[in-house]
């Protein structure tokens, strides 16, 4: 099977590399030459374009920063639409729109081949590792035959559902990560004023029952100083916008939502989009006169676990599928 990926960002490269490093025959597409290099170095190929791409490739996943993008990279005259034929898969794993991907994956069917989104949650470092997780939207046929390059990538996979139900829960879940920090910015300030020690509010707050996935990983980079978590306030603001979204599409009248995206969009006429998102910790840090940083904590995450083979996660109450 050969496979063409385009988006070699933060998560996109991370991704690509653990395909290759497991020795999937790999052509890869970004605009940044420099991001492409590692990746042809080690094997990969490139093509001149998203038809040519998908034209020559099995699968075609795509890994980019907002829901525009992938629709430009798809819909361009010699975009990945144009390659697509019969029994080919477009993967989605940008984090992007449901309805959005539902409207490109109408014309991925006309084209004759099969849509999924899967988006990835569980940080850049378990990316590079093959340890993230991966939910993955599409019909069981479709879904079947990317679990095994999906369980290269990742060592959780969960079929979520149809088409576009994999976008809707990675920005559920990444609506509760960015509560999860803004909360654990407030705590940490807090207990600093109070006259807490901070190495030892982390680990008051790591075991107990106020931990969290978000506070074992960005805790530790905000205690550090670097803020280094890979990833930056306007994806985050992008993010919980498409919660926003499908909230109001749903007519929920959300509370604490508006108030976390009014907190971001403060952040950025402060500190610029392209700052990363754990120092969202500045404007309390500014507003009360103080650094949160305390020693022993590493400038960056690190995953520790070794690599190994993904599984497909069965949610509770369902039945496991046979293979074949």
């Amino acid at each position: 099977m050969r496979v063409g990926f385009i988006g070699l960002g933060n998560v996109g490269g991370k991704l690509a590399g653990s395909l290759l490093r497991n020795g999937v025959d790999l052509v890869v597409r970004d605009l940044d030459p420099d991001a492409m290099e590692p990746l042809l170095t080690a094997g990969a190929s490139t093509t001149p374009s998203g038809r040519d791409m998908a034209k020559a490739c099995d699968v075609v996943i795509t890994c980019l920063p907002n829901p525009a993008i992938s629709a430009a990279v798809l819909e361009a005259g010699d975009g990945v639409l144009a390659g697509l034929s019969n029994g080919k898969v477009w993967a989605e794993m940008s984090t992007t729109d449901a309805a959005e991907v539902i409207r490109l994956g109408e014309k991925v069917h006309a084209a004759g081949a099969s849509p999924i989104d899967c988006p990835v949650s569980g940080g850049c470092h378990r990316a590079a590792t093959g340890n993230i997780s991966i939910f993955g939207g599409a019909d069981r046929a479709t879904f079947e035959q990317m679990l095994p390059l999906l369980t290269v990538m990742g060592r959780r996979v969960l079929h979520t559902g149809p088409l576009g139900s994999a976008s809707i829960l990675k920005v559920v879940t990444n609506y509760l990560a960015t509560a999860n920090l803004v909360s654990l910015t407030e705590a940490l300030v807090t207990a600093q004023l109070a006259g807490m020690d901070l190495n030892t509010t982390y680990e008051a707050i790591r075991i107990s029952s106020g931990n969290s996935f978000v506070h074992e990983t960005e805790s530790q980079v905000i205690l550090n100083g670097s803020r280094d978590i890979n990833f930056t306030m306007d994806l985050v603001a992008k993010d919980i916008g498409l919660f926003q979204a499908i909230a109001n599409r749903h007519d929920v009248p959300l509370e604490l939502s508006p108030l976390l995206i009014d907190i971001f969009a403060d952040g950025i006429r402060r500190y610029g989009g392209r700052e990363w998102s754990p120092n969202i910790i500045r404007r309390l840090e500014e507003e009360v006169g103080t650094d949160t940083v305390a020693p022993g904590f590493p400038p960056e995450m690190v995953d520790d676990e070794p690599e190994e083979p993904g599984r497909e996660v069965v949610p509770r109450g369902h039945t496991a599928h046979r293979a074949g």
